[in-house]
């Protein structure tokens, strides 16, 4: 197992957190190999297997991590697209890639949601009248 039961609160605790001030929703994907070249084309697959792109505001962002390929990918949904910088998602790929160069895939993933739930934070701040609609648990079912 890539994550122990700890390494998994910590991260789910990350999602919830990063949640507390802002309406995006966050979401973890981990399998071990991507079946496809391009991580980013497997996220997008897994994104609306997961039905991440029915958020109301269409805000939900996917952490999607191939650990025995050594391939990961962070996804937003069209929402977040139209509003934030081409650039948006580079500093945290940047910060995932520090930390899984080192084997550090509970810490990685930690500061990449709590680096994503600060950005997002500026352009979806909390709502009083917000609810989760994505389940905070990390999503490890094998996906077609």
């Amino acid at each position: 197992m890539l994550l122990s039961e700890t390494e998994k609160e910590k991260v789910i605790a990350a999602i919830k957190q990063a949640e507390l001030n802002t309406s995006g929703e966050v979401k973890v994907h981990i399998e071990e190999r991507c079946p496809e070249a391009d991580p980013f084309e497997r996220a997008k697959q897994v994104f609306q297997y997961l039905s991440l792109d029915t958020t109301a505001q269409r805000n939900a962002v996917l952490f999607y991590l191939a650990h025995g390929d050594r391939k990961f990918a962070v996804l937003g949904d069209v929402g977040i697209d139209k509003v934030v910088p081409p650039n948006f998602w580079e500093s945290t790929r940047d910060t995932l890639r520090m930390y899984f160069a080192q084997g550090d895939f509970s810490g990685g993933l930690q500061m990449g949601i709590k680096e994503a739930g600060f950005q997002l934070k500026r352009y979806f701040p909390y709502q009083s009248n917000d609810i989760n609609e994505i389940s905070d648990d990390i999503s490890t079912a094998p996906i077609p």
